[in-house]
């Protein structure tokens, strides 16, 4: 048996960790004395503290290490760490792309964005469309995606894009259409054909991944107020290379195109 104390030196888990984990029934001493309270810990146990250890240092929940811990399956333990490093991914995917857009606004002296005024004719596309919130975009719009490739396959004929509206932005619900071009859309389950309608758009290209793409919008709205009058429409984006075409986010280009009236 070895004292709370010698089973905090060799565990590296506080005295006070311990208790707490032993109150949590997440690792319980092999004995307590019932005199004293004091508790004791076996040697086979140190392996579970430091396993303990380690997840907690990745930030796992005490429910899901308690979980980890009791479920006798490998498989469930395996996917139970996967789902917890997918979501530190995730996490750290989003505090990248939130310095990346820090830095390129706290430079001082940023450069001019190139703004094309563009008249795009009326088309009609595959597509998907729904109202949805604006926490929820992410998801359907990888959902949509999938499906629009299925149903189209390899008759597209450009890179796929998304209007969207101005609600999603301002009131976080809003209507969002995804589509593909191709010659003869199809009709099945969500995918069918829409008649997108002529537009004048300032158009600009975001470069990299798309979570920093609000910075882009900034600097298109700012010119779009400088130089054009902005009318109702929803925004319009065409990938024009992403994640199906590199691996590499720095070689991503997603076109922004904000509906506008030309002052001149």
């Amino acid at each position: 048996m070895l004292t709370i104390g010698e089973f905090s030196r060799l565990t590296h888990l506080s005295v006070r960790t311990l208790r707490r984990y032993h109150e949590a029934a997440l690792l319980e001493p092999a004995v307590v004395d019932e005199s004293t309270g004091y508790r004791y810990y076996a040697v086979d146990q140190i392996p579970t503290a430091q396993v303990i250890h380690r997840l907690r240092e990745l930030d796992v929940p005490l429910s899901d290490v308690r979980r980890i811990l009791r479920t006798p399956d490998p498989g469930v333990r395996a996917a139970l760490v996967a789902d917890h490093l997918q979501r530190l991914e995730d996490a750290l995917d989003r505090t990248r792309a939130a310095v990346v857009s820090l830095r390129r606004l706290l430079r001082p002296n940023p450069a001019p964005i190139d703004v094309e005024l563009r008249a795009e004719p009326a088309r009609t596309v595959a597509a998907v469309e729904a109202v949805i919130e604006h926490h929820e975009v992410a998801a359907w719009f990888a959902g949509a995606m999938a499906e629009l490739e299925a149903a189209v396959g390899s008759a597209v004929t450009g890179p796929p894009g998304g209007c969207y509206d101005n609600a999603l932005f301002e009131q976080e619900r809003g209507h969002a259409l995804v589509y593909l071009p191709t010659a003869a859309p199809p009709r099945t389950g969500r995918v069918h054909p829409v008649v997108l309608p002529a537009a004048e758009l300032a158009v600009t290209t975001h470069v990299g991944e798309h979570n920093g793409a609000d910075v882009t919008y900034g600097e298109l709205g700012t010119w779009v107020v400088e130089n054009a009058m902005s009318v109702a429409g929803p925004v319009r984006e065409v990938y024009a290379v992403g994640p199906r075409d590199s691996s590499d986010p720095a070689a991503w280009r997603t076109e922004i195109g904000w509906p506008v009236f030309r002052v001149t």
